[in-house]
């Protein structure tokens, strides 16, 4: 089957960044459904590890990424009780396992949805790992409630962004809080906007922009950027007793002791979690993509798709990597094969 890899990590300006390959087709074990793959999409994990997971070596068997795909159950494993052949699902994937850059996938029942049936193909690849990134650091990391937070204060640092855009709608629409996003351009700041904040400051000034617009503290925090290049302003503006969540990690210690006096609660959120330990609720993201899809299907959420490209080829890739690259994508880019 065709698939998209790389066997070297090289910056995506090269022309070995990405190569055209033929691999076996996958077969589908225990959980596993066999996907065949229609539509993409990227997202930062993808150039990091394109970036990170080769480096000064070339490896025998080009490395296949990608998290974030839709596509059609051709098969299934014989333990399969979620799906069966035809359906049409969207998933996030594992991170441990081969990605969706190809004709075909395997893929864990566990950690795969219904596919929005109102949502073209495009538009549904979008959604995955952004809408169950948002979804598991509001509700299960930060355990945010709407019949205990509604009205609240939530900063997000990254608005306009993949998870940013969807965890703007979600915190509105369905927690009821008064959301505050970061951006700082004119594009993004509509962007945010049309995604439902209330408020967006320029996260250059953080502080003043925040405290400028009436709130010496925000109830919650959740970082889509950098942690540490925003860690004294989101100590200082969380309120006492609040919360601060992050994805992004870091390569240098948090300073938490900054987070002491207030008696502030901080949480990391990695989607793939669940899948890399097969923890006990890994069903969970079934049923979190599952309700997703109820409320894209509602019109209640909307899809955050801006841009599409076309074909899986080494080609395609690398033009959505440079473009995420730049730092100036809005939404999501997919690649529709």
């Amino acid at each position: 089957m065709k698939a998209v890899g790389f066997s070297t990590s090289l910056p995506i300006s090269e022309d070995a960044s990405f190569i055209d390959v033929n691999v076996d087709k996958p077969v589908p074990e225990a959980h596993d459904l066999l996907v065949k793959v229609r539509a993409v999409s990227v997202n930062p994990v993808d150039f990091k590890i394109r970036q990170n997971s080769a480096k000064n070596v070339v490896l025998e068997q080009p490395k296949i990424i990608g998290w974030d795909a839709v596509g059609v159950v051709e098969a299934v494993g014989q333990e399969v009780t979620l799906f069966k052949a035809g359906e049409e699902v969207y998933y996030a994937g594992d991170i441990t396992r081969t990605g969706s850059n190809a004709e075909y996938q395997v893929i864990d029942e566990r950690i795969v949805g219904r596919k929005p049936a109102t949502l073209s193909d495009e538009a549904a690849a979008a959604m995955p790992l952004t809408a169950l990134t948002a979804w598991e650091i509001l509700f299960d990391r930060m355990r945010l409630s709407p019949e205990r937070d509604r009205n609240k204060t939530l900063l997000i640092i990254g608005g306009a962004g993949g998870v940013g855009s969807i965890a703007i709608q979600i915190a509105k629409k369905l927690l009821g809080l008064h959301v505050i996003a970061t951006a700082s351009r004119p594009e993004t700041t509509d962007w945010c906007k049309k995604m439902g904040a209330d408020l967006v400051v320029n996260h250059r000034n953080l502080i003043d922009e925040v405290r400028n617009a009436g709130f010496q503290y925000v109830d919650y925090i959740v970082d889509f950027v950098d942690t540490n290049a925003y860690w004294d302003s989101l100590a200082e503006l969380i309120k006492p007793q609040g919360h601060i969540a992050s994805i992004t990690g870091s390569a240098t210690p948090v300073m938490l002791n900054k987070l002491k006096s207030k008696s502030v609660s901080f949480s990391w959120e990695l989607m793939f979690t669940r899948s890399t330990f097969q923890t006990d609720d890994m069903i969970e993201q079934h049923h979190i993509l599952n309700r997703v899809a109820d409320l894209l299907d509602e019109g209640v959420l909307e899809t955050t798709l801006t841009q599409t490209l076309h074909g899986l080829t080494a080609e395609s890739l690398k033009e959505a990597h440079a473009q995420l690259e730049s730092g100036t994508t809005i939404g999501k880019l997919v690649i529709s094969f």
